[in-house]
């Protein structure tokens, strides 16, 4: 598979969800597609023929677990708050609607260019076990912190008596996006072997984990949310605090004094 098929697949998943979406005026299908996605491409990727090195198998794995993981959360989610508020100004206009589509489209291609670097390269076979191990580590940590993240913010929200509340408890206390923190650490971690493998052009196969970090980081992830939460607590003196004393993404102690 070539990185032209990867982004023609990529298209065309999200391509035909969009239609049904469109068609049907619903947010059901968007996250799930986008696990689907990336879930699509490894697939593609564990059988393009030739045998995997283990360093292969273990990041189309990675990638795999990281999918399911948070498609499922998010379909799950969905499926009980029923309407996702970011497509409010989209969802009945074919060309914002679809301009997100797009966007996430060419975000999973992107994002998966560590992953087709350390499959196709032959460099790959001879990645030390221990690099791999590390990789697989960090991984791990990324993803309970993202789960977890998860889990406790769904929990206070769908808890009535928190109606009106900022979350500020569990891993949202150290963090005030946690689970962002999670999803970067998770595709640092699983480039990781990119480290040994890629060398002159390849090194540009290190985008991957770094646009993620910046859609997160300056465009869709936390700035989104900071003005959310800005225009619904600003004027609230406990927000005032609890913004001043934690960390934006790395969990950290919460500052004393703050």
């Amino acid at each position: 598979m070539t990185l032209l098929q990867m982004l023609a697949v990529s298209l065309a998943i999200n391509g035909v969800f969009f239609a049904f979406a469109l068609a049907l005026k619903t947010d059901v299908f968007t996250d799930i597609t986008y696990s689907l996605s990336f879930i699509s491409l490894s697939v593609a990727l564990a059988a393009r023929g030739g045998s995997l090195s283990s360093a292969g198998i273990v990041a189309v794995a990675l990638v795999t677990i990281w999918a399911l993981r948070l498609g499922g959360y998010l379909f799950y989610r969905i499926l009980h708050i029923k309407v996702d508020h970011r497509f409010d100004d989209k969802r009945d206009s074919f060309v914002r609607f679809g301009s997100f589509w797009l966007l996430q489209a060419i975000t999973v291609w992107v994002v998966m260019l560590p992953v087709y670097g350390i499959v196709s390269s032959p460099r790959t076979s001879t990645v030390p076990a221990w690099l791999v191990a590390v990789s697989v580590v960090i991984f791990a940590v990324g993803l309970a912190i993202e789960a977890v993240a998860d889990a406790q913010k769904y929990r206070f929200k769908s808890d009535p008596a928190n109606a009106g509340r900022f979350m500020s408890m569990g891993l949202w206390r150290l963090s005030r996006h946690p689970n962002y923190f999670g999803e970067m650490l998770v595709w640092w971690a699983i480039a990781i072997p990119g480290v040994y493998v890629f060398r002159g052009p390849g090194l540009l196969y290190f985008i991957g984990p770094a646009f993620i970090s910046f859609l997160l980081l300056f465009v869709s992830g936390v700035p989104l949310l900071e003005r959310s939460a800005e225009e619904k607590w600003g004027s609230d003196e406990a927000y005032r605090r609890y913004r001043r004393a934690t960390s934006l993404i790395v969990p950290l102690p919460p500052r004393k004094g703050a």
